[in-house]
């Protein structure tokens, strides 16, 4: 049965049994692919965070390319085609190779971020290590990415010998094209090198609250060579990595996501302070935004009609510091309005004696 099944491939025209065994390489190739993902069938079910899983997820379009190049490189040596057409197959094949191996060690990144992602949580609490360690995730993705595609390229310009000659002629004239390409690349290089500063140095982290450019808002991704900052009404800030190292701005998660809220009341001098603290006290105690870190009320300032009152809460990050301030104003405005309506802020304007008697006699 093989002699007659070997003397009918034999006996086929060149073009059939050529694309017989191109359409084996993807058949062969898909064919291994659907048993791996039969036997990673169990790990793809669970919902947490597993290795096996992972790869699968991000290989699964890169595979679809590199397991028919490895079968046709295994064929090549089969196909009836005059040599010429062979070196030409074999260097396609070469740099599908590449291509497709490049993409492999690409999407092993993606693997290595959603284990750090699964273990480095953002939405805990008190979240400072989890955003130093994304934000160094990010950037070093973003590197290594851009690293992978500028050697790739560069190994399929090298495989080809006319490629290696010009190589070997620009290193010749490396000094006078190092300058050019150093002043022409400054600014790039700047960006780049601030990149590094911010990831390692961090003066800002994924998922820090700032105030820049007299916006409040996170920072939602850092790039190589730029910065998204979420404002809070959803509008996209961007700007680049090196502003962050040249100019000043408020980072209010720098050390710690806890931060303290601040009320001002401008009222009356006859409002009677102890009762306001008392209800201060009161409300705060019962808020479910209240971290129970600070808790202070005073008389800060005395003006000529008003003294400003000062309410402290803290609270466990931004969002909850704002909306506990709200909610406090809220409450303590209310209560002045309820028990003490006189002592909001009002003028007062003396006449004197004479003109209150003077008035009086016209009445």
């Amino acid at each position: 049965m093989q002699k007659n099944f070997s003397d009918i491939l034999t006996q086929l025209p060149d073009f059939i049994f050529n694309l017989i065994i191109l359409c084996a390489s993807i058949v062969l190739g898909m064919i291994l692919k659907s048993i791996i993902l039969r036997l990673t069938r169990y790990y793809r079910k669970i919902k947490e965070f597993s290795f096996i899983k992972s790869t699968v997820l991000h290989l699964g379009k890169s595979l679809n390319f590199f397991l028919p190049f490895i079968f046709l490189n295994i064929f090549i040596p089969l196909l009836r085609f005059p040599q010429e057409y062979i070196d030409v197959l074999n260097k396609s094949v070469e740099l599908g190779l590449i291509v497709s191996f490049s993409y492999i060690l690409i999407n092993l990144i993606n693997v290595v971020q959603d284990f750090v992602v699964s273990t480095y949580d953002l939405k805990k609490k008190n979240n400072l290590r989890e955003r130093k360690i994304r934000t160094q995730l990010q950037f070093l993705k973003k590197f290594l990415v851009a690293f992978i595609v500028v050697l790739t390229i560069a190994a399929i310009l090298f495989s080809f010998e006319g490629m290696r000659k010009i190589g070997a002629g620009l290193l010749t004239g490396v000094g006078v094209g190092g300058i050019i390409i150093g002043i022409a690349a400054q600014k790039s290089l700047s960006n780049l090198l601030a990149g590094f500063q911010i990831a390692f140095t961090q003066p800002i982290r994924i998922d820090d609250v700032l105030i820049v450019e007299g916006e409040w808002g996170k920072v939602e991704e850092i790039t190589l060579t730029y910065v998204v900052i979420h404002i809070w009404d959803d509008r996209r800030l961007i700007l680049p990595i090196n502003y962050f190292i040249e100019k000043p701005f408020q980072n209010w998660t720098r050390i710690s996501s806890n931060l303290l809220g601040t009320v001002l009341l401008y009222v009356d001098y006859t409002l009677p302070i102890d009762k306001l603290r008392e209800e201060y006290d009161r409300i705060l105690s019962e808020h479910p935004l209240w971290d129970k870190r600070t808790k202070i009320i005073q008389v800060t300032d005395s003006k000529e009609r008003v003294m400003e009152v000062r309410a402290l809460m803290s609270a466990r990050n931004a969002s909850d510091a704002f909306d506990l301030r709200c909610d406090m104003r809220e409450g303590l405005i209310s209560f002045i309005q309820k028990n003490y309506p006189n002592s909001l802020p009002k003028i007062r304007t003396d006449f004197g004696d004479k003109v209150i008697d003077k008035l009086g006699e016209n009445h």
